[in-house]
């Protein structure tokens, strides 16, 4: 199985992160509480993100993006395009930008367009069982999940566990509780993209902590 490399240690892109957070945050002249109302985060996750003590839930970056009017990308070093007809974009190999959280190894694919339609990760799975999650990964839109490498087991709240093998693939509401675990003994790479703005991972369970 191919393996998402990382140029930064995990300690390193969560500063990174919490620093353009931070940016973004002071170019609006907001505080941390109005930054928290505004964004739907707890202001105490909002102040361990922006000083890269807290790796965030994708759900808790896309509150943040919506609350201080940015674009994901942004966040992670990225210029958006801006919107135009006839957009295209290119992620070679192990270009993407990457986060970890828990269970997942993500790498961000096309984060150079803004305001896409839908949002296209490749994930490496290394959660093996659903300790590895405090919650149900639960929002917005709909998602599509393609196995790359090894084997997946996708619970969720409304369905019996579906187990995925190389090449399978499973599209479903996002808005059921679900989360996904390798059940290989090697992690498991999947394709996943989600849309409607909601992404893989629950924050219910980040945001007061």
């Amino acid at each position: 199985m191919s393996s998402l490399s990382t140029k930064n240690t995990p300690d390193q892109s969560a500063a990174d992160l919490g620093r353009r957070v931070k940016r973004a945050r002071l170019a609006h002249d907001l505080t941390l509480e109005t930054a928290s109302r505004l964004c739907g985060v707890s202001r105490s996750a909002l102040s361990k993100i922006e000083n890269g003590l807290m790796s965030p839930t994708f759900d808790v970056l896309q509150k943040i993006v919506r609350g201080l009017q940015i674009d994901l990308g942004e966040l992670f070093g990225t210029a958006p395009a801006p919107s135009a007809n006839g957009r295209r974009a290119l992620t070679r190999r192990d270009e993407g930008q990457r986060h970890a959280y828990r269970g997942y190894q993500m790498e961000l694919l096309a984060t150079e367009l803004a305001h896409k339609a839908m949002l296209p990760f490749r994930i490496r799975i290394s959660a093996h069982t659903l300790d590895a999650f405090d919650d149900w990964g639960r929002h917005e839109g709909e998602e599509f999940l393609y196995v790359i490498s090894g084997s997946v087991c996708l619970y969720s709240e409304l369905y019996a566990p579906t187990h995925l093998n190389a090449g399978d693939s499973i599209y479903f509401d996002s808005r059921t509780g679900h989360a996904a675990i390798s059940t290989s003994e090697e992690d498991a790479e999947v394709l996943w993209m989600a849309t409607g703005g909601g992404v893989p991972i629950s924050a219910d369970a980040v945001d007061t902590r």
